[in-house]
Order: structure tokens, then C-alpha cells, then sequence
């Protein structure tokens, strides 16, 4: 899908961005190797609260000449985020495994929502075989997910613009670490409520990739 617009999104860093913009994420993240970026200010916060240099950037992403493949939220969403974290491996499942894989062809940027400091917990159960499919999708509409653009080529990366930067407070920090701390509580919370309710509805992470 392409789009004719900027887009302005917030990238946190551990150290700062040093020389040019590049999709070097770490392999094992939401939408796989990228450079990540948020709508809202405080989920890349959150992410780099607890190193000294954390610095947050205002950007501008030009879209008109790159494809945008919109993840929507559901489970394919988090079949996605599974494929891309390792999870849903090639052994486990050949076809899903290639079914995800093709959804990188052509593309330049990911849109989606971010599995924030809550529903990482939710995710986790899911993976780990504690919660159903149904019981996942039905905690999807109760958290408060945002949405996050992830360049994953560099003509994507070469058509953002950094707007401003700034190193974070320790005051800031300190903050943002209790309101991490605070989400996961919650996260636990929903996964323990979600999973009573739907403990015997719908079908488990290893049954769907059978």
C-alpha cells in the first residue's frame, strides 16, 4: 500500500544515532530487523529508560514512494510478531513459517501495533501455551496498543527525517522506569483474568501451527 504523506513518529536510542539511519535493530524484534518508530512518545521511552546516554528523537517519515504493508491487530498480527521473534520457526510449521516470510517481499515499511510493556506479558502466555487464540484476541481490544512504523530497507530508513533529539533526564528516567514496572504489573493482571475466562475456548500456539 502506498501513501502520500508525512508521517511524524519517535524513536528512542540507548546511545544516540550515530551517522546514518539504518534498519540494524536487533534480529528478534516485533516486525523483525528494522528501525523502529513510534505515533506516541512514551512506548520508545519506556525502552531505553534504563541506559545513561537514552536519547528520544522527533522524526519526520516521507511515505510517498515507499510500500507500506499494514499489519492488522488480530491473530495474524500476533502470528507475525511469533514468526518474527523466533517463535513459529520453520521446523515447527513450514507453511506459516513461509506464509510470514513472503509477507517481507517488496515491502520498505511495517505498520502495526506495538506489543507494549502489557501485552508482551499477554504474548509471552500465548506462546508459552497458557492462554488460547481467543483468549489472546480478546485482550487485544482491552490494552491500549500503539501503533509503531519499522523501516526494514534503507531507501525506507533514507526517506526519514530526524526533526530534533534529546538525552533524557535522570528525573525523566526514573519516572519511566516505575511506569514500566506499573504496565507489566498490569499486564500479569489481564493475562491471570483473560486466562480463567477462556481457559477452555479456542486453540493453543502449538495446535495452530500443526
Amino acid at each position: 500500500m502506498n501513501q502520500s504523506s508525512n508521517v511524524k513518529l519517535f524513536h528512542g536510542s540507548k546511545s544516540g544515532i550515530n551517522g546514518k539511519i539504518m534498519p540494524i535493530s536487533r534480529e528478534l524484534c516485533d516486525f523483525g530487523k528494522g528501525f523502529y518508530m513510534g505515533t506516541e512518545e512514551t512506548q520508545p521511552k519506556t525502552l531505553i529508560c534504563n541506559y545513561q546516554s537514552a536519547t528520544m528523537y522527533g522524526l519526520e517519515l516521507d511515505t510517498r514512494s515507499l510500500v507500506i504493508k499494514d499489519i492488522p491487530l488480530n491473530l495474524d498480527w500476533a502470528m507475525f510478531v511469533a514468526f518474527n521473534r523466533g517463535r513459529l520457526t520453520k521446523d515447527l510449521s513450514p507453511e506459516l513459517f513461509a506464509k510470514y516470510e513472503s509477507y517481507k517481499d517488496g515491502v520498505d515499511v511495517f505498520k502495526g501495533y506495538i506489543a507494549n510493556d502489557r501485552m508482551f506479558v499477554v504474548l509471552d502466555r500465548f506462546f508459552d501455551g497458557e492462554i488460547t487464540d481467543i483468549a489472546l484476541v480478546e485482550s487485544l481490544s482491552a490494552l491500549k496498543l500503539g501503533i509503531q512504523y519499522v523501516a526494514v530497507t534503507q531507501k525506507a530508513c533514507d526517506a526519514i527525517t530526524v526533526l530534533n533529539e534529546r538525552v533524557l533526564t535522570a528525573e525523566e528516567k526514573k519516572d519511566l522506569i516505575k511506569e514500566s514496572a506499573e504496565n507489566r504489573k498490569l499486564g500479569v493482571s489481564l493475562a491471570n483474568e483473560i486466562c480463567k475466562k477462556y481457559r477452555r475456548e479456542g486453540k493453543y500456539f502449538d495446535e495452530l501451527c500443526k
